[in-house]
């Protein structure tokens, strides 16, 4: 076959032809014989262009049964939650993306599926769906420090910007209208809603809510509520136990412990209301909810003006059986600005939580520290003085009188007894 176009160097012949007796293609001229060009294996391969073997055997990536399976998981928790379709679609795909990063490729499947409520946790609150961690642990019937520690760690790999959810913000899905209850005891959501997030707050200003689970603070602030809008024989009766069965949650054993601090609290500005008489008591001031919220803030002023002036009074009583029984010694003249004793300075305490009205809860009932026992070591006299040693050996007042006194009689005695 000729090639058209080509020319032998040689001798300028057009009469060009392709040899193919040999492996590689050749261009012969065929009156001179000369070789005008060789083929070459690399530039022209056999079977066409050069296709590696992941492109030729390229498929769709499916998914493992494990994924599908948590796809179904995080479906069925958003339909438990009654959440809409925009939360249900996002956290589908936070859980395809947490499920194939590099973190969560190698974890158990415990843990891959608290991933499906923690991907249902991060979307409802960036959709402004506020739910707590404890809702999802008695979802997946898991523990809340180890849903915690998954949520954390998923947020950070996926470097999302979760926003922080406030207890009254969740306080609205747990005061839910409920179907079976029966009339004397059902209430408006409304209503129960709005007298609960009003004891939440207080209790956060009475320190309550400070380092303590959200959970057990809002069940016991539905429950307090809710005997506080009618506050009946009936209802006043009506313990914990059967308002949980009522409302089908399961009780936490804080939520007791919340219910009799809150009440404290409001036993203690019930005690400032100047149209109520009597002595208050946890049993009685359920009655005085209402009037308590109302004027909570001046009543908190109130509360802690007359704990400041009981602890000042205190003070001047302790201040004054000090003096008498320094006036009664006869040896000990002290003079009443010469001591360290002072009728404005309260009683001084170990733990500062008891001689305030609120405090956090832990001041009031701090854990016991253990104390490391230091090994005693060889004194050579280099050591260096803390300052609280030096002031150790500082005199008082009275010390330092006693002492010039006794310097003044050692002169004395010296020339009696010559």
């Amino acid at each position: 076959m000729s090639a058209a176009g080509m020319t032998c160097p040689g001798c300028g012949s057009t009469n060009i032809v392709d040899d193919d007796l040999y492996s590689q293609a050749q261009l012969v001229c065929v009156d001179c014989g000369s070789v005008v060009s060789e083929g070459v294996l690399a530039n022209d391969p056999v079977g066409g262009s050069d296709v590696s073997f992941s492109r030729t055997t390229a498929v769709a990536k499916k998914p493992c049964a494990n994924q599908i399976k948590g796809l179904q998981r995080v479906k069925a928790i958003c339909r438990i939650l009654m959440v809409n379709s925009e939360i249900e679609a996002l956290s589908q795909t936070y859980y395809k993306m947490a499920y194939e990063h590099k973190a969560f490729l190698k974890v158990s499947l415990q843990k891959k599926d608290i991933l499906t409520g923690c991907c249902v946790l991060v979307s409802c609150r960036l959709l402004n769906w506020p739910i707590t961690i404890g809702t999802i642990s008695c979802l997946l019937d898991a523990d809340p420090m180890v849903v915690g520690a998954v949520y954390q760690e998923m947020v950070k790999n996926l470097s999302i910007e979760a926003p922080i959810v406030n207890v009254t913000d969740v306080i609205e899905a747990h005061c839910h209208d409920s179907v079976d209850v029966p009339e004397e005891l059902a209430e408006n959501s409304r209503d129960l809603t709005k007298r609960a997030v009003a004891l939440v707050e207080l209790a956060a200003d009475s320190w309550i809510v400070t380092g303590r689970k959200p959970i057990p603070i809002m069940m016991a602030a539905t429950y307090l509520a809710w005997q506080s809008l009618k506050p009946n024989k009936h209802r006043l009766k009506f313990s914990l136990d059967k308002f949980c069965q009522i409302a089908k949650v399961k009780k936490l054993k804080p939520a007791m412990k919340r219910v009799a601090e809150i009440k404290e609290v409001l036993c203690k500005l019930g005690k400032e209301i100047p149209w109520v008489g009597g002595a208050m008591t946890p049993n009685n001031v359920i009655q005085q909810v209402e009037c308590i919220l109302q004027h909570r803030y001046a009543l908190l002023r109130r509360a802690m003006r007359t704990h400041e002036d009981a602890l000042l009074e205190e003070s001047q009583a302790s201040f004054t059986s000090v003096v008498k029984q320094n006036g009664s010694n006869a040896n000990g003249k002290e003079q009443p600005g010469d001591g360290d004793n002072n009728p404005h300075a309260l009683p001084e305490h170990r733990n500062w939580g008891k001689r305030v009205l609120f405090a956090p809860p832990c001041v009031i009932h701090p854990k016991k520290r253990r104390v490391e026992q230091c090994e005693h070591k060889d004194v050579t006299g280099d050591e260096e003085i803390s300052d609280s040693e030096i002031d150790s050996y500082i005199r008082t007042p009275r010390e330092a009188r006693d002492f010039a006194l006794m310097q003044q009689m050692l002169p004395l005695s010296d020339s009696g007894k010559s």
